[in-house]
């Protein structure tokens, strides 16, 4: 089977994919330095960045990349 081509969109997908690394990326930020006491309860934390891995995982899903940390798949 031939590897998936990239499309128009491909591009807009990488920008998307990239915004959603970062809101990742600002939920550890904040988790760490604990202001996230100033904006969250633990739990709502914790559903956020459950989420915001969703998110990125849908959109990494999209741009034929494998989220960050990902297991690489076996070749078919």
């Amino acid at each position: 089977m031939s590897e998936p081509r990239p499309g128009p969109l491909d591009e807009v997908a990488r920008k998307w994919l990239a915004l959603t690394e970062r809101r990742l990326a600002w939920f550890v930020n904040v988790s760490e330095s604990r202001r996230w006491q100033h904006y969250y309860t633990r739990a709502e934390l914790l559903a956020q960045m459950r989420e915001a891995e969703r998110v990125r995982d849908e959109w990494a899903k999209l741009v034929l990349e494998p989220p960050p940390g990902a297991a690489p798949s076996a070749p078919n």
